[in-house]
């Protein structure tokens, strides 16, 4: 706000000079488009004092498009410059409220608008009353005169400074406007930067101006409407006036005027009363007469008829010296603005492109430093990359030497490993030999025993005959002792028992005989019996020893692939011994063997094969108490692994006839 002090203080002439008294005065608010200011002023000023007043604060010289408005019961008036300020019918307040806004308004706006600060407040003034729809715009010029006021406003458009939501506080649109089209604020203010981006380059007083162009073309702009009547009875006209003359509108429409007066074409304007009469040029024209509501309207409208038909005359006159000097003043100002725009332009586009040149060298030295810090990261690679390849070198060169000693042992063990296997296979020569020489043993011992076990089945045979002959003899022993001795109870002198005894006496010779070939023969059967259980286990002797150096070759031999073929080997021995029957398998070590043989012969004959040695080579038969015990065994156990383990039992027949 700014103060302003308008009484003339007095100095002292002298020392004892007087004071002079001071004048009354009083206080005025000044409210402009976009400030407020306050003035003290001399009871005894005129209008004309204080408009002087405002327009030298704010430094206006176009003064004649201004004048102080004031609000009076309701209705607009302007102050008048010809009389005392307190004697007009102003408001009855402290400060005095008056608002300062361009009265008139120009035709042309480019040619007419000199001082930047008139064009200033004409903008600003333009831009309220389209805000506030007193001056209809459509939707899309609104949006256009938008972007010059946020140009005017912030400048050219720079999307890292001016991001989403910087218009946010900014009323640059009409309320009819965004009624009409439902859009957000996000939409309208995309809307407004998509134009506002297009004016890069325009100073603040050309966006005001080009505003203020568009805006001159609008249909309301500049214009002052009142309500008027053909008759008294009725108002349903309405009277606008503006710079280029007086128009006639219906009631319901201020776009289009039913009939218009242009400033040239009237020859008289007169008031009287309620009443204005228009008098054209043309004496043959129509007068037009018209009627107010109020007789201040009235004034009103006459005052401004006068106004802008003075400005009428006044552009079509020569300017004057003040005019020709202030656009002289305006054409060096906007020389000289252009001249300073071009020079910030050009400093501008001169700094843009230092500030690329140094962002393109801060880039560049960015990527120096990068490529400098990689290739002291590489060169630390690189050395560590040396150290752990000296490391690996020496390592290397330990393994060469780790690898030269393997290599030298996996030579020699190479060269045992091909006698080893020279030896395996000398060795398995003669192993196949032994195994040869075990089978042939083994196919022996098969022979033998096929050959005993037809001996016994003989010996079983020649037994059940003996048995069958000695039961018949003594069937017929018994017949023949009954016819030859039915009378031997009558002769007791005689005794057949005596006889009988010679008889017997008789046969225990014959048997005493046998009873020694029996003897005999039994003593062969068991030294048979023995041999061939010595023999039994010098061959399981030999197959142990067989089994212990397959093995221990099985073990040296096993990386040279030789595993399988000695399995092969022991399976063979071992279907060999299978086949074998089971009287010739003998017992392991620590196995016992009960024969019958083993205990001392009874003195009852045993019936014998005739295979084996006897003096007539008859077959001799013994009848033989049953023993009470039923069975003795004898348990062969296999030679080697995997043979079976069978138990040969020699059985008690009930004549104790013994069978294998």
């Amino acid at each position: 706000m700014i103060w302003c002090g308008c009484s003339h203080q007095l100095k002292n002439m002298s020392i004892r000079g007087l004071k002079k008294k001071q004048p009354k005065t009083f206080k005025v608010r000044i409210i402009t488009v976009d400030a407020e200011m306050e003035f003290s002023c001399e009871m005894k000023w005129k209008g004309k004092d204080l408009f002087d007043l405002v327009c030298r604060a704010l430094g206006l010289r176009e003064t004649w498009f201004f004048g102080l408005q004031y609000t009076i019961k309701g209705m607009c008036t302007w102050l008048k410059m010809d009389k005392k300020v307190l004697d007009q019918e102003i408001p009855k307040e402290d400060p005095i409220s008056f608002h300062f806004l361009a009265k008139f308004y120009p035709e042309k706006v480019e040619e007419e608008l000199l001082q930047e600060i008139t064009q200033h407040l004409f903008f600003l003034q333009v831009k309220k009353q389209i805000l506030d729809e007193e001056i209809y715009c459509s939707p899309e010029a609104t949006v256009l005169l938008a972007s010059y006021a946020v140009q005017a406003k912030y400048g050219d458009y720079d999307p890292n400074f001016h991001e989403p939501g910087f218009l946010a506080h900014d009323e640059l649109l009409p309320k009819r406007v965004l009624r009409q089209y439902q859009l957000t604020a996000e939409m309208w203010e995309e809307k407004i930067t998509a134009w506002y981006a297009e004016h890069r380059g325009i100073a603040r007083d050309e966006a005001e101006m080009n505003y203020l162009k568009i805006a001159q073309d609008l249909e309301m702009y500049g214009v002052n409407y009142f309500p008027i009547a053909q008759n008294k009875n009725h108002t349903d006209l309405l009277l606008g006036v503006d710079a280029k003359g007086i128009h006639i509108y219906s009631i319901n429409n201020r776009f289009s005027p039913n009939k218009s007066f242009e400033w040239s074409s009237i020859r008289n304007i007169s008031c009287s009363e309620k009443e204005l009469t228009i008098k054209p040029l043309d004496k043959k024209a129509e007068v037009f007469k018209f009627f107010s509501s109020q007789l201040k309207v009235n004034k009103l409208i006459f005052q401004l008829c006068i106004g802008n038909h003075d400005l009428f005359m006044r552009r079509r006159k020569v300017d004057s010296i003040e005019i020709q000097q202030m656009k002289a003043q305006a054409r060096e100002e906007k020389a000289r603005k252009k001249m300073e725009n071009q020079r910030l332009a050009r400093e501008k586009q001169l700094r843009e492109e230092a500030e690329r040149a140094k962002e393109e060298l801060e880039r560049r030295l960015f990527q120096l430093e990068d490529e400098a810090r990689q290739a002291n990261e590489a060169l630390l690679r690189s050395q560590e990359a040396a150290e752990l390849l000296a490391e690996k070198a020496q390592i290397a060169e330990e393994e060469a030497k780790l690898l030269a000693q393997n290599a030298a042992e996996a030579e020699q063990e190479r060269q045992r490993l091909e006698i080893t296997a020279l030896k395996s296979k000398e060795e398995k020569r003669l192993m196949e030999q032994k195994m040869r020489e075990a089978e042939l043993i083994a196919a022996k011992l098969v022979k033998e025993s096929d050959r005993r076990a037809k001996e016994a089945e003989h010996l079983k045979q020649d037994l059940h005959d003996a048995r069958e002959a000695e039961r018949k003899a003594k069937q017929k022993l018994l017949d023949i002792t009954r016819l030859n001795y039915p009378h031997m109870a009558k002769y007791p002198q005689y005794s057949p028992g005596d006889s009988r005894d010679a008889n017997f006496d008789k046969g225990s010779i014959k048997l005493d005989l046998k009873d020694i070939d029996l003897k005999r023969l039994s003593f062969e059967i068991e030294r048979e019996r023995l041999d061939y259980l010595e023999n039994s286990r010098k061959f399981e002797d030999r197959l142990k020893e067989l089994k212990s150096e397959i093995h221990a070759l099985k073990l040296e031999e096993k990386q040279a692939g030789l595993y399988s073929h000695w399995n092969e080997v022991l399976g063979s021995l071992d279907r060999s011994l299978g086949s074998a029957p089971s009287w010739m398998k003998t017992l392991e070590t620590g196995d016992a063997v009960d024969v019958n043989f083993q205990r001392p012969f009874p003195a009852y004959l045993l019936n014998t094969a005739s295979s084996w040695p006897c003096s007539n080579k008859i077959q001799h038969m013994v009848p033989v108490e049953k023993s009470s015990s039923q069975a003795n065994s004898l348990a062969a156990n296999s030679v080697g692994t995997g043979t079976r383990k069978q138990i040969i039992k020699v059985q008690q027949h009930d004549s104790d006839v013994i069978y294998i």
